[in-house]
Parts: structure tokens; sequence; C-alpha cells
């Protein structure tokens, strides 16, 4: 290979997932010749495709029906006759996936992001290898490199996804009917909410989880909540339980469970195998590359996403952590400004997580047992949404908004929300933590009446003592 073969560019992003599309677009607007590679035939990577945003279309139809169902009567409005069109459901969900992957494109020639459609592969001295469908090679030689490869769904040894009866994220999302009955294996954020869809839209759903809770790593009090709550709604929560085999069928799957000692069997139609995700190293040859990884095979980065090759930096679901879309992002634009000589450098002390069940479930910060176990003198404030004047509008009444503070500083440390809306109304508690916020902070500002927003200032009051509405 010649340098005459070689297409130059400044900077060349493997992956065009969020941290990718998002990496490159912050490249491009600081002046950098930028190449995105990507080898699906849309950008957006799992995320856009086959996660977030489909997932979310079809929570939202489904919380639509559910409504419809069994909430529309007590606000004086029939539905006689109401039936499920499940095709033009998934339709809506595609269209709506479309309508993202087509935005990001967009923004790829609004900032003269290059995408180079296929495989990409690292070789040494920083050259990119993009194999295209048809058989043609391109050879770029970057001066800068971003790792932004995602990752893939962890199956089990005896339930191998066919995406046909052993389903991953991808299948669940295009179920062809209903489910008599689905076994969602893994009780963490991507079994609740597409075992909510599936729930809502008629189907049992069983739910098994390993650990002793679901949303294992999330605050007590919002776990016992949503247990208390998931259950009331009907879904099937078996936590505490080990999925010890499984025998898949031509029309189902056989699982296999044990409890303390007692062995049952689950008969479904189809399972959904949720128990986690692993990175995707595609076309990154770590060994050979000499590319530092880690126990569960993340790539080792350091505050300013750089790896342990010279100019080559990493992000995202690659680099393990909370695999978030909004993390990879931030990871992006931190790769994309260190490579432009920006003082900039990665903090995730304020990184939220969202769980788009109904009620919905949003966190930042540490948990009550983590600050218990560091030892830290601390406080903590509730408000529930029953004393909520808008949630009370919405007939929304389920949950809280929890605090945590130092009990000498009053500094914020975390904050648990299980209620409506929620996911919109941590991004507040989110800027307050990246200034190193107190409770006072919140409660003393004005927030607009009636919101549910109220509930954040009221439990913010209530860290300090003084909450006016309980």
């Amino acid at each position: 290979m010649s340098s005459s073969d070689l297409l130059p560019a400044d900077v060349v992003v493997i992956g065009g997932g969020p941290g990718g599309y998002v990496a490159a677009i912050r490249a491009a607007q600081l002046g950098l010749a930028t190449v995105c590679v990507e080898m699906d035939r849309t950008l957006g990577g799992t995320c856009v495709n086959v996660g977030c945003i489909p997932s979310k279309a079809l929570l939202q139809s489904s919380e639509h029906f559910e409504f419809a169902r069994l909430h529309a009567a007590g606000h004086g409005i029939g539905m006689e006759g109401l039936r499920l069109d499940l095709a033009t459901m998934m339709r809506r969900k595609d269209d709506v996936v479309q309508a993202n992957t087509r935005g990001v494109e967009f923004l790829f020639r609004k900032n003269k992001v290059t995408w180079a459609k296929g495989l990409g592969t690292l070789r040494a001295g920083n050259v990119v290898e993009v194999a295209a469908g048809d058989g043609s090679i391109a050879r770029y030689a970057a001066r800068h490199i971003i790792l932004a490869t995602g990752s893939d769904a962890i199956d089990l040894p005896f339930l191998r996804f066919d995406e046909k009866r052993v389903l991953s994220n991808v299948g669940a999302l295009s179920i062809p009917e209903v489910p008599r009955h689905l076994v969602v294996i893994g009780g963490g954020v991507i079994g609740l909410e597409l075992g909510s869809v599936w729930r809502r839209l008629g189907a049992r759903v069983t739910v098994v989880e390993l650990m002793p809770s679901i949303l294992p790593g999330t605050d007590h009090d919002v776990v016992r909540e949503a247990d208390r709550i998931l259950r009331k709604q009907g879904l099937d929560l078996r936590v505490d339980t080990r999925v010890t085999g499984a025998d898949v069928l031509p029309d189902g799957v056989r699982v296999h469970v044990a409890k303390a000692g007692e062995t049952t069997t689950l008969d479904a139609d189809y399972v959904l195998v949720a128990v986690g995700r692993r990175p995707a190293l595609r076309g990154v040859d770590t060994a050979a590359l000499g590319l530092a990884t880690g126990p569960r095979g993340e790539i080792v980065v350091d505050d300013r996403m750089r790896t342990s090759l010279p100019n080559v930096y990493a992000i995202g679901d690659a680099v393990g952590g909370k695999l978030l879309a909004h993390k990879a992002e931030e990871e992006g634009v931190v790769a994309a400004e260190v490579i432009a000589g920006k003082p900039v450098q990665m903090h995730y002390h304020s990184i939220p997580s969202i769980v788009y069940t109904w009620p919905e479930i949003a966190t930042v910060g540490l948990t009550e047992a983590e600050v218990r176990d560091s030892g830290r003198a601390y406080k903590t404030g509730r408000f529930p949404f029953s004393a909520n004047g808008r949630a009370r509008t919405m007939g929304e009444t389920s949950g809280f908004v929890k605090f945590i503070a130092d009990a000498m500083t009053d500094e914020l440390l975390g904050c648990h929300m299980i209620g409506p809306n929620v996911s919109e109304l941590i991004a507040e508690v989110v800027l307050a933590f990246e200034y190193r916020g107190a409770s006072e902070d919140i409660g003393i500002t004005v927030h607009s009446h009636p919101t549910l927003s109220e509930a954040t200032k009221e439990a913010a009051l209530s860290v300090l003592g003084r909450a006016i509405h309980i």
C-alpha cells in the first residue's frame, strides 16, 4: 500500500451512533476535515435504529392504548369499539426511526462530514480501511481517530439470539403479533421497558431477575415503589430467580427457572434476553494494535477520552461505564474538543439515568446506600406526587421526588425520582449538580404553578425541613 492510496483526514470516527455522529459533527464544527465510518444502511447506531428511539415510540403508542382502554372513561371519554392495529403501530415506529436517521444525514451534509459507508478496520499507523458492500476498499490516513463502535446484546449459552423466538432488543421491537406469554430475562432498563410495551398491548409478561430486586444499582426507595407499581400494573416480577436452561421449540420457548431450591418451567411464545451488553469492537484488533482494554473488554481511556495509542480516542459503550446515549454524546464532544486543542475533560458525576416505564424513573448522583457506605453524614427529603396539584389533574399521583444532601454543606449528592414525566424534571437537578448546588438552591427557586416541577422544589425544601404542601 503506497501513500498515494491513502485519503487524508484530520479525524476519522469509526461508528455512526449517538457518540460517533455527535463527535463527527463537533469535530467538523471545529474546522477539522472529518470522516465518519458506518457500516449500517442508516446512521444513528443502535440507539436511533433499534434502541432508544423505536422503543420510546412503542412505549408512547402503548401508553396511549392503555389510557384509552383503562383510563379514558374516568375523563368522560367513551371508547366503544377500541381495537389494536399492531401493524400501524409498527409502521409509525419505523417512520419515527426513519425521520431521525434522515435527520442525522442532513446534519452530516450541513456540517460537511463525509460518511464512509462500510466496515471500518483500524490498522497500525492510524490507517482506517473501509470495506464497502460492493467489495471496494478505501483507506484513510487519519491524524486522529475516534473509536465509537458501540455494544452488542449479550445472550445466554442455552438461549442464542435467533430474533424469531429468542429475542434481543432488536427482535423485541418487531414481534409480529401480541404474544400470549412473553418471558423477559433481566429486570433492568431494557427488560422493564420492552416488557411494559407488550404488557400494555395485552401480553402476559413474566420478568425473571437473578438479583434480589429489579433495577439493580438503583436507589432502594425507588426500586420498592417501582416494584409495587409494576406488579399492580400486571407485570409478573420474579426476583432472586435464576434461569437454569431452556428448550427452544418450533412455536415457543420453555424456560427453566429456579428459586430457593425449587425449579419450575415457564412456557412462552417469545423470550427476550436482556441481561446486559458488551463492547462491540469489530474492526479493532486490540491485541494486535496494542490497545489497552479493561476486564470486560472495554477500551481503557483517560478523562480526555485518550486511549493507550497515540492520537486514538474512544467513546460510548466501547469504553464501558453507563451505557447511555447521552453519555456517549458528551464523550464524543470531549474527544473532538481535545483533538482541537481545547482544555476540556469528561466528568461523570452529573450524568442522569432514565427508565421509560410508566411512571418514569430518573436519577442522578449517588444512591442513599452509596452515601451511607461512604461514611458521609447526610440528610434526605421527599415529596410525593399525590400532593402535587398538576399530578392530580393528570390523574398521575404515583411516585415521589427524593433528594440526598450533605448534612453540613447541603450540597446535593443524589436525586431519585419516580413519577410522571420525571425524565424531563431531572434536567434542572442535573444543572444544579454541574454547579455543585445545594438543596436550598432549588428550594428557593420559583417554580411555575401548577406544574409537576413543584414536586422537585418541595422535595428540596423537605431536605431543609420546610416543605409547604405536606
